[in-house]
């Protein structure tokens, strides 16, 4: 007996689906740097979930949709960048969002050398 698996497509998937797809995603990209993560069922100070590194170290993750900043990273370079600070959201509720679409190229560069790869691409269909 064979099951043949088909990829779904992303814009097919509900919100609590995708966020579990990104999760997974995340985490499978992590493992090639040395991390194992362990998902959250509710946040804890924050976090979706955690990230455990071979060394002792950890991370806690908050999964977003869209690139955001928070009022408590004012004067970092990101709001030079971006203009903001100016935006009713920041001055009103302490936060600002946005597509990563809509990011400069500018404020793209400062993410860069953040940036985690996966190295593996997978089959279209696989069967077992």
């Amino acid at each position: 007996m064979s099951i043949a698996f088909k990829r779904v497509g992303y814009l097919d998937l509900n919100g609590r689906q995708k966020e579990n797809y990104n999760y997974h995603k995340i985490s499978a990209i992590l493992a090639e740097y040395g991390f194992t993560t362990i998902r959250l069922s509710d946040d804890w100070e924050g976090a979706d979930f955690i990230a455990k590194h071979i060394d002792g170290q950890y991370l806690l993750v908050q999964q977003k949709s869209r690139l955001a900043f928070a009022k408590k990273y004012e004067g970092k370079k990101a709001s030079d960048l971006t203009g903001m600070t100016s935006h009713e959201s920041w001055v009103v509720k302490g936060g600002y969002s946005f597509s990563w679409s809509w990011v400069k190229p500018e404020l793209k560069a400062l993410f860069e050398e953040y940036k985690l790869e996966a190295q593996v691409t997978a089959p279209e269909t696989h069967e077992i």
